[in-house]
């Protein structure tokens, strides 16, 4: 198959929304990462992503929809959806509810689950295509299962050149981490760190929200042990390199080959992550070792991604 990349205009969304339309997968960018989208009420066109993807079909998908209002025609609503959904939405929020009977939706889509993880992206050419396309689109990020994430088209074409039929170019995405992910099935629980920092949310509920644990079970998208992670080993919390490491350095770090933020900037770093991950890794190196990392507001996302990355490989 060749993979065609498309423009970020009229043409390039119209073509994208043909192929998604018959069954095709279409990367796009999202202002998380970029998205592998395929018409999630296509059970062959999702399977099609898990295919392309190689990834494990016990692990649910997020479904992007244009609005709220499109989202409440899927899952059981709550007021602490519309609360949240009025406050972060369109954002790198996912919100995971109780699938409503007959939403028409793949049931490869949930993994089987009783509850669909939805949400509204930010990025205006992801919400023309939602727009162009007027359906329901699943899409986990457009690389192969575990490795690093996109957040450009060079870095989807580098894993899924081939896989896949189209590529909507829309330049770097912003926000650089995965969305965030709460659970809405009983008491709001935080089941993926990401893009919205978890304290915006808990001042948003006025209250603290619940942690899901390592040992739970898998219920939502991002929450395998081991994931996000270069062909290079991993070594986190390091203060300098050892023989046959290079260094991904964080503020004031000595000797770093790149540097998330000189500054300290944790926005600026989470939108770094995973391109200065890629760098790296193209050079081939023994290991990676990467700064401490704060472990407040977008570090928290930025060293779960980090955790994931350097767990041991299934």
């Amino acid at each position: 198959m060749q993979t065609r990349t498309l423009s970020p205009n009229r043409s390039g969304l119209d073509a994208a929304s043909a192929i998604l339309g018959a069954g095709g997968l279409v990367a796009f960018p999202t202002e998380t990462v970029y998205g592998l989208g395929a018409d999630a009420r296509n059970d062959m066109a999702v399977a099609r992503i898990f295919d392309a993807k190689r990834r494990p079909q016990f692990n649910p998908l997020i479904v992007h929809v244009q609005d709220a209002e499109t989202a409440r025609t899927f899952v059981e609503w709550t007021d602490t959806a519309d609360r949240l959904a009025a406050a972060f939405w369109p954002g790198p929020l996912t919100l995971v509810l109780p699938l409503r009977p007959g939403s028409g939706l793949s049931r490869l889509v949930t993994a089987g689950l009783p509850t669909l993880a939805v949400r509204v992206p930010a990025h205006p050419l992801a919400r023309d295509l939602l727009e162009t396309f007027d359906g329901p689109v699943a899409a986990p990020s457009a690389n192969p299962s575990g490795r690093i994430s996109p957040t450009t088209a060079d870095h989807v074409r580098a894993g899924l050149s081939g896989r896949i039929e189209a590529i909507l170019d829309g330049g770097a995405c912003g926000v650089g981490v995965e969305s965030t992910i709460v659970g809405l099935k009983n008491s709001p629980i935080l089941l993926r760190q990401g893009g919205l920092p978890q304290e915006a949310l808990e001042a948003a509920l006025a209250a603290p929200l619940e942690q899901h644990q390592p040992d739970d079970a898998l219920i939502a998208p991002g929450q395998m042990a081991s994931h996000y992670a270069p062909a290079a080993r991993m070594r986190l919390n390091a203060d300098a390199t050892r023989p046959g490491e290079i260094l991904l350095g964080f503020g004031a770090a000595k000797g770093a080959t790149l540097n998330l933020s000189r500054a300290g900037d944790l926005t600026e770093a989470a939108a770094n992550l995973f391109r200065c991950l890629h760098e790296l890794d193209a050079s081939n190196p023994e290991t990676i070792a990467v700064s401490p990392i704060p472990d407040h507001g977008l570090g928290r996302a930025i060293n779960d991604r980090l955790a994931r990355a350097a767990a041991p490989r299934p």
